[in-house]
């Protein structure tokens, strides 16, 4: 018993830092990792916003399909250029969802309007 005592007091004090140092760094890991998605999710959302904004204002000759296989590769090597990684999948379904946002959005100015004159 005086054995584990002597250890105890000799060397309790540097494993508990170490277990303390080493708990600290793990919450600190997943906490970057959660900022960094939640970050890399919101910086997506705004290139895509600002990609559908440009591709519908310069490329006004162009329609449906070929609009969006501008929008996919403008988004894509900007994404790139910040070191964010997406899927085909996902960047479709932002831009999809973009476009309907603004879609709709003009519809609804639209819908106002008219429900404002009645």
């Amino acid at each position: 018993m005086n054995i584990i005592h002597d250890f105890v007091n000799t060397y309790g004090a540097a494993i508990l830092y170490t277990v303390l140092t080493a708990f600290a760094g793990y919450i600190g890991i997943v906490v970057k990792n959660i900022y960094n998605k939640y970050i890399d999710d919101i910086t997506k959302k705004d290139v895509v916003k600002t990609c559908v904004r440009a591709v519908e204002q310069i490329y006004t000759e162009l329609h449906g399909r070929e609009k969006l296989d501008k929008c996919l590769e403008s988004a894509s090597e900007m994404l790139a250029q910040k070191g964010i990684t997406i899927t085909d999948v996902e960047l479709r379904m932002l831009i999809e969802a973009t476009v309907n946002k603004f879609n709709s959005g003009f519809n609804g100015i639209d819908d106002n309007e008219s429900k404002a004159g009645d």
